[in-house]
Parts: C-alpha cells; structure tokens; sequence
C-alpha cells in the first residue's frame, strides 16, 4: 500500500480509503489509484485489515417476523428498512448479514461488530433475547416502550390520533381497532387512538387479532361483528389487517365507506391499490433505515446515540 502510494503521489491513507470506495476519495482519484493497483496486479486484504481494526467491517439485521404465504418479507417492512439500512451502511465500508431469530446467534452473526433488530417482538421478546448476544444493538419498534436501548419508530400515537381524527370529522361514533397491543408499536397506536376519542367520550371497541395477515382481520371483523353489529369505523394496526377487514364488511352486507369507514396503517402499494383504495397512516421505513444505521455505527465507533422518533401523516383514499 505504500509503494501505491508513492506511484499515486498520495497519502497511503488514501489508497486505503480508494480502494474500499470511500466517499472520503473523490470519483476522479479513486479510479486513479483503482487503476494503479490493477496495473500493479495489488488486492486489498479485507481480512487482515479488519483484523488489524479487531472488527468484521458487518452490521447483522435480524426481522423479528416468521414470513407466511399472507405475510410475506417482500412487503414495506422490512424491504424499504432494508434498503434505508443497506445504502447507507455499504456506501461507509460494512457489510449487511440479513437473517432472523429463527436460527438463533449463529456464529457469523456473534462476529458482528452490532445489530440491528426490526421490531422488539411481543412483550419485547425478541429484543431481551438480541440483547444477550453482547453487541452494540439498535431497534426499530416503539420508543416509549425502552429507554434503557436505542430505539428508531414511527410517532405510532399520533398516527392513531390521526385516525381517530378523520373517524370524528366523518361523524363516526362507534370505532373499533384491530391489532395486538402486546406489541409495543400496535400499543402505542391503540394509545392515541383512545385517548383522542376519549375526548368526545368514545370508547372504541378492540377484539382480539390473532395475527398481522388478512385472514386474521377478517376472522377479527365477523367475531366482532357478532357483539358490535353497529361498529361504523374501524382502524385496523396494519393494512394487512385493514384489507382482511374490508373482506368481512363485504361479506357481511356492509358497504365501505358508506356503512363502515377504514383506516390502515403502513400506506402500503397493496393498500393504495386495493379496490377501494384504502385510507392508512404512511411511515417513511426508508429514511428509518438510514437512521438506523447510522446509530449502529455511532454506537460501534464508541460515539453517543439516542433513540429518535419520526413523523407519520395520513393518507386519505376511498374508505
């Protein structure tokens, strides 16, 4: 590396920096130096450098979620958290390991110099059993539920305030929300849905969801059906479930929105593009991802992080 540096007329510093494509390295002077060490036939030894840095240069992302037919990992969570995590962290130097909870800590995810973890798991299972593993950890989930781990979220209350907004300017008195509230971000969510009905003395029904797929709302809605044949709104934790819901309300002779409005949450394309088009709670998973990753990396380099909330807005559509 230093002979390269010499041929380049540059810093031995920066050959390194060109030829792990550094942002650090204009365009210009890393093809420069990239091109000196093609001639000179030199390859930089990954391995001995990361073993000189005591570190694998890999962050392990690990998705708290067991993918189904109905739930699978190619919807908005967790690609677009992916994407968000994987530009900024590949452009810095570091791998990505993708993996789950399934297998446990492998050993290559135990080489990690950290992890990030999407979604804390009910009862924040997932997160206790990351946490034994010993590294530097970030966790996409609910930032009220954690204060002693860095925590990356959607403002999850006030998407639910939002939702039961809209429910009271349409004149709707008798909500319902769909979603499992031992998960802290479908808690918080619950949260501001009741306490912004709360205001105008509206307690919204909330009957047990077994799952996130469609099928789980629609299971959710004729059970609930049964006891609240007048239910008139419904927000519904995911659109997922949102989409299961509509399927019920139809099969049951309701009309949406005439009958019953519907509100999802995640403002996903399979939501946008449902026939009706479904109303729901948008959150930027891509600019999460990129914040994830630079708190794990603040977190590796021994630098402070703290958890950070972001803003959701609501998508208003046909239901």
């Amino acid at each position: 590396m230093a002979d390269l540096a010499k041929v380049a007329g540059v810093s031995a510093i920066t050959v390194s920096r060109a030829l792990r494509e550094s942002p650090l390295v204009n365009a210009e002077t890393r093809e420069r130096i990239r091109e000196i060490a093609r001639q000179y036939g030199y390859s930089f030894n990954v391995s001995a450098r990361n073993l000189r840095l005591r570190r694998s240069m890999t962050v392990a992302v690990v998705v708290e979620m067991k993918p189904t037919l109905e739930r699978q990992m190619s919807g908005p969570y967790p690609l677009d958290l992916l994407g968000g995590i994987t530009q900024e962290l590949t452009t810095t130097g570091y791998s990505v390991l993708l993996t789950s909870l399934q297998g446990g800590a492998l050993p290559n995810v135990q080489a990690a110099d950290g992890v990030i973890l999407l979604g804390q798991g009910a009862n924040e299972d997932a997160m206790h059993e990351v946490q034994r593993w010993g590294r530097p950890m970030v966790v996409w989930g609910a930032v009220s539920r954690h204060e002693s781990q860095v925590v990356v979220g959607s403002d999850n209350r006030r998407g639910g305030a939002l939702a039961a907004e809209r429910f009271i300017a349409l004149g709707r008195s008798r909500p319902a929300f769909l979603g499992d509230p031992a998960h802290g971000e479908f808690a918080e969510r619950l949260e501001g849905f009741t306490a912004t009905l709360g205001k105008y003395g509206i307690v919204p029904a909330t009957p047990s969801v077994a799952s996130f797929t469609v099928n789980a709302g629609a299971e959710a809605v004729h059970a609930l059906l049964e006891k609240h044949p007048q239910v008139d709104a419904l927000f519904a934790a995911s659109d997922l479930l949102a989409i299961g819901a509509i399927r019920a309300l139809i099969e049951r002779g309701r009309r949406v929105p005439e009958d019953v409005s519907v509100i999802g949450y995640d403002d996903t394309p399979l939501g946008a593009t449902y026939v009706p088009p479904l109303s729901s709670v948008h959150q930027n998973f891509v600019d999460a991802g990129v914040l994830l990753a630079r708190k794990i990396r603040a977190l590796i380099d021994g630098e402070p992080a703290v958890s950070e909330t972001l803003s959701t807005h609501l998508v208003v559509r046909a239901t």
